[in-house]
């Protein structure tokens, strides 16, 4: 196997360590506090002590370079052999609330395990429903997963919702600068460097932020050289009106996987994702989710921000994200290594995802392109936008439905987004009146 520079825009093929290093860690630094940050809310909702706390955040970076691990080189049909990131998923988190605070901890996780096991199971069985997701209905949730992911953004470029430094002077100023750093490293620079545009601006942003006096030190104190991942810290408990709220969940983290595969497949891999690869990408999203489970967390999902990383970077080489896995891994095991990455501060972080996010509706409008601009398309894609991106802002107007509807939906644009689609997709007639 060759040993090249060259292979990181390869997905096969061995690069230098020395020059994989810092594209694998560009790769952890634009998905690490995503992934840490929803076991935190759920400690801090559930009230749990700091020490099962600090072990989740410890269990989260692990189970989540395994299961990047995963996706990267496969284990019989679980993964997909594409270079996507795995994290703990935001998905889940309302429903994960309000389970673990009214049955415990341990109902949650009973449900996370069986839901992934359901998940994993569709992923086996892909061919025989994937024909319910032509390339129009794809192309329409990737570009709702752009459109979802751009408030994330710029909620963490104002200084991250809920701080009380939201939208300061000082947050403006390094999410600006940080920004700037990453547009005119990826316009301007050449070769590896502009592939490297995200840490570079990742970089100057966080030098910055220390000057201001905005990076604080002090979770760095006290942390042990060396902590083992902690296996079961619950007891696992089935409840079946759990299992099948987070089984529906399930489901819509299954569309966005789904729509993360086509978009990484289209934008950085410039091909369409084979049928097997959607498959064995949701058997990943699931099985694993059930390993998280037994971790103690919360089922993890392909991140779409490294999907917009990739776009960007072109930077696919399974090796090289491989080390950014194995990075996650060790900061999960070495906590201080967690504890340091967690130091940086939301605007930078926001500055350098912004671009990362628009690059996803890039690949949407793409996909869209190649689907066709028919009239029947344009019904499908414009009706199911309208309603999932409108309605999932007025959230009160689902009121009136039961608990597990307000829960899918309410307040996920991508699961209204989905389910219209396919509808409209199935009862649209194949010829709509007016088109030749």
């Amino acid at each position: 196997m060759s040993n090249s520079v060259e292979n990181l825009y390869r997905l096969d093929g061995r690069v230098p360590l020395g020059k994989a290093l810092p594209f694998g860690l560009q790769h952890v630094l634009a998905m690490f506090v995503s992934n840490i940050t929803p076991i935190m809310i759920l400690a801090a909702a559930v009230g749990l002590d700091s020490a099962i706390s600090a072990a989740l955040i410890q269990n989260c970076m692990v189970i989540a370079g395994i299961g990047t691990l995963v996706q990267l080189f496969p284990v019989w049909r679980v993964g997909s052999r594409l270079p996507i990131v795995m994290g703990i998923s935001f998905t889940f988190l309302s429903l994960a609330i309000s389970i673990a605070g009214a049955y415990g901890m341990g109902t949650l996780i009973g449900a996370v395990i069986v839901g992934g096991l359901v998940e994993g199971t569709l992923g086996l069985f892909v061919k025989y429903w994937i024909k319910l997701i032509p390339h129009v209905v794809s192309a329409t949730v990737v570009t709702a997963i752009g459109f979802s992911l751009l408030p994330i953004g710029a909620n963490s470029f104002a200084g991250g919702q809920g701080a009380t430094d939201f939208g300061s002077m000082s947050n403006w100023i390094v999410g600006s600068v940080t920004l700037l750093a990453c547009l005119l490293c990826q316009v301007f620079a050449k070769g590896f460097l502009r592939s490297l545009s995200v840490l570079v601006g990742l970089v100057v942003g966080y030098v910055l932020s220390c000057f201001m006096g905005m990076v604080d030190f002090g979770g760095l104190s006290g942390q042990s050289i060396i902590a083992l991942p902690r296996i079961l810290p619950f007891t696992p408990e089935f409840n079946v009106g759990a299992i099948l709220s987070v089984v529906a969940v399930y489901l819509v983290s299954a569309t966005e996987t789904i729509g993360d595969t086509s978009a990484l497949c289209n934008s950085a891999l410039k091909r369409d994702p084979a049928t097997r690869e959607m498959g064995s990408a949701i058997c990943c999203d699931g099985f694993v989710s059930s390993v998280s489970g037994l971790f103690g967390c919360t089922p993890i999902t392909s991140f779409s921000q490294n999907v917009g990383l990739a776009a960007i970077s072109g930077v696919v080489n399974r090796f090289t994200i491989s080390v950014g896995a194995v990075v996650m891994i060790i900061g999960g095991v070495f906590p201080v290594i967690g504890a340091a990455l967690t130091t940086i501060p939301q605007a930078v972080l926001g500055g350098c995802t912004i671009m990362m996010f628009g690059s996803i509706l890039f690949a949407g409008f793409g996909m869209m392109a190649r689907a066709g601009f028919s009239q029947r398309n344009m019904v499908i894609v414009s009706l199911s936008l309208s309603m999932g991106l409108g309605f999932t802002q007025a959230t009160g107007m689902f009121a009136i439905f039961p608990e597990i509807v307000r829960t899918v939906f309410a307040e996920n644009c991508v699961a209204v987004v989905f389910l219209l689609a396919v509808v409209l997709n199935l009862v649209l007639p194949k010829k709509v009146q007016g088109e030749m």
